[in-house]
C-alpha cells in the first residue's frame, strides 16, 4: 500500500525555496516590447538581425566616407581653433590694410558672426596654413583678444583646400583677393617677384601667366613694368600700395633709363619722411620732373626776338612764313608738297653742331 505524503501549510520549512520545484515557463510566451494586445510575438530569426546589422553599418560607413569626401573636397565648414591657422603660411599679396577698412570688418564679425569661411591647407594633425582670408582671420584674433569671449571668437570658420602644388595655393590667395577688393598694381607685381624668390615659379613670365592668367596682354604688360619698380623700391617706399599706375609706369621708365635713379629715390624719401601717401607720391612726382631747365641765355633770347620780328615775312612771291609759339607756318600759293620736299632736303644738309 502506496504511503501517502502529509500536506503542509504554505510557508513551512518544508517549503523552502531550495525544496521548491523550478516551474517550466517554455510554454508561455515573453513581451519584450510589451503586451502584444491577444497577438502571439514573433522574435525575429537570428539572420535577420544580423541582415538588419550589417545593413546600418554598411550605412554608416557611406555616411563616413561622404563627410570624409566632402571635408577634403572644401565642401564641408570647419570650426578650427584660431591658434591652429598659421596666417604666415603664403607670402601675402595684400601689403597692407587701411584701419578704417580692418574697423568696418571688425564691427561686422561682432553683430553677425563670420559668413565667410576663409580657406586653408592641412600642414598636419591640429595644424593648418591660410590661403585666403588673412583679413577675417586678424579681425577674430582682434576681437578674441579685446573681448575675451574665446567661445564666441576663438574659432574660424574654415574651408579645407588641396592644392596639387605651390602655386595653385597662391593662385586662390590672388584670386580671391582680387574678386573681393582689388589688388594695386604694385601688389600684384610683388606676388609675383616673391612667388619666383621662393621657386614657387621659375621666372617671372611664368608667374605672370600663372597668378594672372584672365588678365589681359596690357595688364599683364603694366605688371610687368611694376616689377622694375618692386625690385628697386621694395622696402624703399613707405605707401608703395597707393602707387597710381601712372605715377608708377612713369617710375619705372626713369629706372630703367638711369641705374641710379632707385639710389636718389631712397635718400630723397629718407630725407623728406613723408608722412601719408599723398606726401609720398609728391617727392617722387619732383624726382621724375628733374631739376629746372636753366634760363635761355641772352644771345639765344635775342635770336628769338629776331625771328618773332621777323613773322609774317614774304621772301617769295606767293609764299608767306611766320612764328607762332614755338613753331614755323609756311603759308601760300607755293607751299606744296615740291617746297615741302626741298625744305626737308636743305635742313638736312645743314651743319648744326655749331648751334649747340
Amino acid at each position: 500500500m502506496a504511503k501517502r505524503k502529509r500536506l503542509l501549510p504554505f510557508g513551512t520549512e518544508s517549503d523552502a525555496p531550495e525544496a521548491m520545484p523550478v516551474l517550466e515557463t517554455k510554454a508561455f510566451p515573453t513581451y519584450p516590447l510589451g503586451y502584444a494586445g491577444g497577438h502571439t510575438y514573433t522574435r525575429q530569426a537570428p539572420i535577420a538581425d544580423m541582415a538588419g546589422a550589417a545593413a546600418a553599418t554598411a550605412a554608416m560607413e557611406e555616411m563616413a566616407d561622404l563627410l570624409r569626401r566632402a571635408k577634403e573636397g572644401g565642401r564641408m565648414v570647419l570650426t578650427l581653433p584660431l591658434v591652429e591657422v598659421e596666417a604666415g603660411y603664403l607670402v601675402r599679396d595684400r601689403i597692407t590694410t587701411t584701419p578704417e577698412d580692418m574697423a568696418e570688418l571688425v564691427e561686422s564679425l561682432r553683430a553677425r558672426g563670420q559668413q565667410t569661411p576663409i580657406e586653408v591647407v592641412q600642414l598636419a594633425p591640429g595644424r593648418y596654413g591660410l590661403i585666403s582670408g588673412w583679413r577675417r582671420l586678424q579681425a577674430l584674433h582682434h576681437l578674441s583678444a579685446q573681448t575675451g569671449d574665446t567661445e564666441k571668437f576663438g574659432s574660424v570658420l574654415a574651408l579645407l583646400r588641396r592644392p596639387e602644388q605651390a602655386s595653385d595655393a597662391y593662385l586662390a590667395m590672388v584670386e580671391e583677393n582680387e574678386i573681393r577688393v582689388g589688388l594695386s598694381f604694385y601688389e600684384r607685381a610683388r606676388i609675383v617677384t616673391k612667388a619666383v624668390e621662393l621657386g614657387v615659379y621659375p621666372t617671372e613670365r611664368e608667374a605672370l601667366r600663372g597668378l594672372f592668367p584672365t588678365a589681359s596682354r596690357s595688364k599683364r604688360s603694366k605688371i610687368g613694368s611694376f616689377i622694375t619698380v618692386v625690385r628697386a623700391l621694395d622696402g624703399v617706399l613707405r605707401f608703395p600700395e597707393a602707387l597710381g599706375e601712372r605715377i608708377g609706369l612713369a617710375l619705372a621708365q626713369a629706372l630703367e633709363a638711369d641705374g641710379s635713379f632707385g639710389a636718389r629715390v631712397g635718400a630723397a624719401l629718407a630725407a623728406a619722411a613723408p608722412a601719408d601717401a599723398q606726401a609720398e607720391q609728391v617727392q617722387l612726382s619732383r624726382l621724375l620732373a628733374g631739376p629746372k631747365a636753366p634760363k635761355a641765355n641772352t644771345e639765344k633770347q635775342a635770336q628769338t626776338a629776331v625771328s618773332e620780328t621777323n613773322s609774317g615775312a614774304e621772301p617769295l612771291p606767293g609764299l608767306r612764313v611766320r612764328a607762332e609759339a614755338g613753331r614755323l607756318v609756311i603759308e601760300g600759293k607755293k607751299a606744296d608738297a615740291v617746297l615741302l620736299a626741298r625744305l626737308i632736303d636743305w635742313l638736312g644738309r645743314q651743319d648744326w653742331s655749331a648751334d649747340g
